[in-house]
């Protein structure tokens, strides 16, 4: 019980989002548990980062901890004692926010039924069950026992981008893997780590993951390597070092790290053997080339064209500079600008917001995750600051309210959430003004300030007046902030995006008139013919830049790998 574990009963109290235990210190109260977790834990549904390691006592993690903590995103539990069953009753189910998983050090000889594992059986393993880690972007594996993985983990964590495997006893990569058949697996994984395993082998289906940038094969058993691997499409680095290689000459340019050498040489190679596998690489690119033109053509019809304006391609880029202060606050933020957008017929905008309130329910997680920040182009002046005020000195005009100091705002907002709960006769605070609570303690509130010195933006509470979007409005800027992570902030913005293309698909493919309800809006009846419309202009999207105080770039978006994740159903021109 919490009582029993001075650091639960605070945690509780204090209502922690993080909470680390260190293993030595708790390792004889663990071992009095029966060698699991302390239900404790389980009252404990706001935290987000767990970590409990070196613990040689734990054993189990207890059943229905995933139930219990949903908005979990780090979990560490390396140099424990922790096998399959152990793992199986406390995973069992999902975690949806959880990003980083560590089992390092545990001695797994298989992996855990939530993970794919032998005991991963039944409805579980049947297409279009949800994956039990979508948001799983990091999975540390290392210093275990596993002898194989199996195609279960490509359904439990889609969307792994890290996968750490090294000192264990795989004897073939990628081995069960990836699964023989259905959509390509991992298109996002772009670290693969498996040094110091018993590898053989390396199949050339090792081409299929197609973000790829990292591979650390070194200390194992690979006596050649496969003509495929220079089909990685975006392979930068390999260590393949500490292999028993037969071809010398190919030995010498892995010793020297030459990785660029290393694949031009299997490339050739593989061309010499008779170009099958150049052959199939050929037919890959006809087919992708095909699939492309195909998907080009119906999403030009259906208003899903998306054009990415390069920085370089701009006459006047907008950049934003972020202040050393915001680290300490909420260091994360990624902008970009859109342009094109309809706002004007029927009900257009009524959609966009509506839009932006669920995306703030659903992927940001009521804003404790993230933060979107909308607002008209044309009514901001750059270069943008992001930084940090006091609540005494912060001054901003709220959506739909007066100009008043960010301590004044919290309060009245406050007072409105705790008369919304005794209204409603609830014991909590819920709905939109659950997020209040991401800025108790702080002595600075984030700002987004314009060229002129007017804060637009205060996140995670609001947006400014003088920047509101309206009717009238075509050409956006974009913001999204968090104190989670850069990726958190880019996931968001993705989706923004693709939720924005969908409304302008649906608002030029239906035929609206100006509904007349808003202020701001022209006066009138705005009739639209979908076929006059389908070969109009795409999107734009143009890249916004944001650096430090010394201009060094902290982040661009979008890059080349963002937006991957809908590319499936945005065309994206870059």
């Amino acid at each position: 019980m919490a009582a029993e574990w001075p650091e639960l009963a605070a945690a509780a109290r204090e209502r922690r989002r993080e909470l680390a235990l260190p293993g030595a210190a708790v390792a004889e109260r663990v071992a009095a548990g029966g060698g699991r977790l302390p239900a404790g834990l389980l009252e404990l549904p706001l935290l987000q980062s767990l970590e409990l390691s070196g613990c040689a006592a734990l054993r189990e993690l207890g059943p229905g901890l995933a139930a219990a903590l949903p908005a979990l995103h780090t979990l560490v539990l390396s140099g424990n004692a922790l096998g399959p069953a152990g793992l199986g009753a406390g995973l069992g189910g999902t975690l949806p926010a959880l990003r980083l998983l560590d089992l390092s050090g545990n001695g797994l000889e298989a992996l855990p039924a939530a993970l794919g594992g032998a005991g991963d059986a039944g409805p579980a393993e049947e297409d279009g069950d949800p994956a039990a880690f979508p948001q799983l972007r990091s999975l540390n594996l290392s210093g275990n026992r596993l002898r194989e993985l199996g195609p279960g983990l490509a359904r439990a964590a889609p969307q792994l981008q890290e996968l750490l495997l090294s000192g264990n006893r795989l004897r073939a990569l990628p081995g069960a893997l990836l699964p023989p058949a259905g959509p390509a697996p991992f298109p996002l994984l772009g670290r693969l780590e498996a040094a110091d395993n018993e590898l053989e082998e390396v199949g050339p289906s090792i081409a299929a993951l197609p973000a790829l940038k990292s591979l650390d094969l070194a200390n194992n058993r690979l006596s050649e390597l496969p003509a495929a691997l220079a089909d990685c499409p975006r392979l930068k680095d390999a260590n393949l070092r500490g292999n028993p290689l037969r071809d010398r000459r190919l030995e010498k340019m892995v010793n020297g790290c030459q990785t660029r050498a290393v694949l031009e040489y299997l490339r050739s190679k593989g061309r010499a053997e008779g170009g099958r596998e150049e052959t199939r690489r050929r037919k890959r690119d006809k087919q992708h080339k095909k699939d492309n033109e195909e998907r080009d053509e119906a999403e030009a019809v259906g208003r899903m064209l998306l054009k990415v304006l390069h920085v370089g391609d701009n006459p006047a880029p907008l950049l934003v500079r972020a202040s050393p202060g915001v680290r300490d606050v909420r260091p994360y933020i990624v902008c970009c600008v859109l342009r094109g957008v309809r706002l004007r017929p029927g009900n257009a905008l009524r959609r966009f917001l509506s839009m932006q309130t669920k995306l703030h329910e659903d992927i940001c997680e009521k804003r404790t995750a993230a933060t979107i920040a909308t607002h008209d182009l044309q009514l901001i002046r750059g270069p943008l600051t992001y930084s940090v005020q006091p609540p005494t000195e912060l001054k901003i005009t709220p959506l739909g309210r007066k100009e008043m100091k960010a301590k004044d705002l919290l309060r009245q907002l406050q007072m409105e959430a705790e008369e919304q709960r005794k209204q409603k006769k609830r014991q909590n605070v819920s709905g939109l003004h659950r997020y209040l609570q991401l800025l108790d303690g702080k002595d600075n509130y984030p700002c987004l300030v314009d060229a002129e010195g007017v804060v637009i933006s205060f996140p995670p509470i609001t947006n400014s007046e003088k920047t509101k979007i309206r009717k009238t409005t075509q050409d956006l800027f974009l913001e999204v902030t968090s104190d989670t992570s850069l990726q958190m902030c880019k996931d968001v913005m993705d989706t923004l995006i693709l939720k924005i293309a969908e409304l302008n698909r649906f608002t030029v493919e239906n035929e609206e008139e100006d509904s007349g309800d808003e202020s701001d809006a022209v006066c009138g009846s705005v009739a639209l013919n979908p076929k006059a419309q389908q070969h109009s202009s795409p999107l734009v999207l143009e890249q916004v830049r944001v650096v430090d105080t010394d201009g060094n770039l902290k982040v661009l978006y979008p890059s080349k790998t963002d937006l991957a994740t809908v590319s499936s159903l945005l065309t994206v021109v870059r």
